[in-house]
């Protein structure tokens, strides 16, 4: 369970990232997505420090997600079938307290946008949960702000 915000103040943001402690380092993220039906996802994620496949299913506050470690050499011969679905970023981790959120600096095509997510394990919780101001406007369930849909369309025009 998680919800998501496009960050609206980077000077309050930045600050947070100066004084946390790295709750890991930052990760260099590329992303992409082999296939898409409905509200079922299939993406492949290559960092710095291993490569994934993980399915996502449903939308909003309750989703399913299953992930598998696959080898590098699996995710580069895979990494071609995204052409036209991908994107990079890199994650932070910011402690608050609690909960970690975790900010993605977008690079590429999405240069220039940040987003913050933080996952819950109810949704009591979630909903419980209030955002300090740098978070922004919450788009939790947009469609148009998941990621598969940023890769493949770019930022929503507002």
């Amino acid at each position: 369970m998680e919800r998501k915000f496009v960050v609206a103040d980077l000077a309050g943001m930045r600050e947070r990232l100066a004084v946390a402690n790295p709750v890991p380092a930052p990760v260099s993220i590329r992303q992409g997505y082999l296939a898409e039906e409905h509200d079922v996802e299939l993406r492949l994620r290559i960092t710095d420090v291993g490569s994934v496949i993980t399915i996502k299913a449903g939308s909003g506050l309750h989703r399913t997600e299953v992930e598998c470690t696959i080898t590098d050499a699996d995710a580069r011969s895979l990494w071609p079938r995204t052409v036209g679905r991908r994107l990079e970023k890199v994650r932070h981790r910011v402690d608050l307290g609690d909960l970690t959120a975790e900010v993605d600096v977008y690079g590429g095509a999405l240069d220039g946008l940040v987003v913050v997510e933080v996952e819950f394990t109810s949704a009591a919780t979630a909903d419980a949960f209030t955002p300090p101001d740098w978070f922004g406007d919450e788009v939790t369930g947009m469609r148009e702000w998941s990621n598969a849909a940023l890769a493949r369309h770019g930022r929503p025009r507002s």
